[in-house]
Formats: structure tokens, C-alpha cells, sequence
């Protein structure tokens, strides 16, 4: 099962310059975990010292926002997945 990972423009130093790449998984944390294996740079931009989902970022399968569903949410082959980081201030 392929699932496309979309990284953001200000991450993709840490990917090599890549925009788009494929993971296998039937989860979305089984995903970004194949991701960071690809990338282990992205760990510390993606996850807290816990091993969490950091705050500020935010998951979408198929352009919808899983916040409520978790990393647990099930994803098919042909899904895409996409990483964006939440910007709050005053």
C-alpha cells in the first residue's frame, strides 16, 4: 500500500529537496514513521521529545484535517497525505 507524502517548502531541507514521496503504511503514524526512516531529519520538526505529534503540526488525508482521528486513522494505497504547521501569534 502506497500513500504520498507531501512535505512543506520549509521542510524539504531536510528531504533532500524532495516535494513528494511515497511511504507504505495502513496508518498515518505507520506513515510519517516510514517517512522520518527516509528523512531523519524530519523527526525533530514532526514530533515532540516524546515521540508525539508536535502542536503545531497538522495532518491532512485527502485534503481533510485527521486532528480529531488521531495518527491511528487508517489510510488506503492512492491516499495522500499532507503535512502543514499551525502559525498563531498576536
Amino acid at each position: 500500500m502506497a500513500v504520498k507524502i507531501e512535505i512543506p517548502w520549509f521542510l524539504q531541507r531536510a528531504s533532500n529537496g524532495i516535494k513528494i514521496t511515497e511511504v507504505k503504511g495502513d496508518t498515518v503514524d505507520h506513515c510519517l514513521k516510514r517517512l522520518v526512516e527516509q528523512f531523519p531529519l524530519l523527526e525533530k520538526e514532526l514530533f515532540d521529545e516524546k515521540g508525539r505529534l508536535a502542536p503545531h503540526v497538522d495532518i491532512y488525508v485527502n485534503g481533510r484535517n485527521i486532528h480529531a482521528e488521531g495518527l491511528s486513522k487508517t489510510v488506503k494505497d492512492g491516499d495522500e497525505l499532507s503535512i502543514l504547521f499551525v502559525i498563531s501569534g498576536g
